[in-house]
């Protein structure tokens, strides 16, 4: 199947239409060109041609009027055009295609539609995008680079983000599969302020809004056993009960004392985290979080 897109310099949105494609079609001829006559002959045409219409296999958005916007008003590029078409199938379910939409897809096709998104706080600094690093990869302003050599660099960037594709449809099932035992585990508490889970696994957004009561997760880890602080919301920094001021920032001998817990090894100077060697002294150390909480 043979695919046309514009030549020069690459975009995340069309790399990441291409990348998407790929999922969906296997290998591809890409053909980066402004003739017409070629594009028009390609089965699938993506950020050129200035229309949007997949039964024909066209998915460009610099068409007068541009194609369309989400409703929460942010307006569609490229990639975003085909992940609308093919997501679902690709991420297996409408929820995923949605979170995958919102993790990484509206952010290319706002930087590429020129919406702002983020606003730097400290001068002009802002963090690297997804769309910077593919930018990245092309090449400098004094580059001499021939038309395959060019070709060869688009290559390497939509292997890029079809890599990152690939691992955020797998992250979404992995979600997915938490979703089920994090509601498990709620079930299961003896204890509805502390959940334990079987591993370290996505968990936010399944207790915060479904365990009003619960205070700490706790799981195994490699090096023993770990504990976090739910937050007020999803997505706060805020916690419904941090552990102890006192314990913050202290590790080893240092937290053993401050706590009494023999194997207590790490508690972070934000408080929202701690850690012991065994699943006693985590569940000694949110104990005697609680209580202190209990108490104040």
């Amino acid at each position: 199947m043979q695919v046309a897109t514009h030549p020069g310099n690459f975009h995340a949105d069309d790399v990441f239409a291409i990348a998407v494609l790929q999922l969906v079609h296997g290998e591809l001829d890409v053909v980066r060109t402004r003739d017409a006559e070629a594009q028009a002959a390609a089965d699938l045409r993506v950020d050129v041609g200035g229309r949007h219409d997949p039964a024909t296999g066209d998915f460009d958005h610099h068409q007068k009027g541009g194609a369309g916007e989400r409703a929460n008003g942010l307006r569609y590029a490229s990639f975003g055009l085909v992940w609308r078409e093919h997501g679902e199938a690709l991420a297996g379910s409408a929820e995923a295609a949605a979170a995958i939409d919102e993790r990484l897809v509206c952010g290319v096709d706002a930087n590429d539609v020129g919406q702002t998104l983020v606003e730097p706080l400290f001068g002009d600094i802002t963090p690297m995008s997804v769309s910077g690093v593919i930018g990245a990869l092309n090449p400098s302003w004094d580059e001499a680079l021939t038309p395959a050599e060019e070709d060869e660099r688009f290559a390497r960037a939509v292997a890029l983000a079809r890599g990152m594709l690939e691992r955020e449809i797998a992250g979404a099932a992995a979600f997915d599969r938490a979703r089920g035992l994090v509601a498990a585990a709620i079930r299961r508490a003896e204890d509805p302020r502390v959940i334990e889970l079987d591993s370290n696994m996505p968990w936010r957004e399944a207790v915060t809004t479904t365990a009003p009561e619960a205070l700490y997760v706790v799981y195994p880890k490699a090096d023993g056993w770990g504990s976090q602080a739910v937050p007020r919301e999803v997505g706060s920094f805020e916690n419904r009960l941090s552990f102890p001021a006192d314990w913050r920032g202290r590790s080893g001998a240092d937290l053993v004392a401050a706590t009494g817990v023999q194997d207590a090894l790490f508690c972070h100077a934000a408080g929202f985290y701690a850690s012991a060697g065994s699943r006693e002294g985590i569940v000694a150390l949110v104990a005697a979080s609680v209580a202190a909480g209990d108490g104040r």
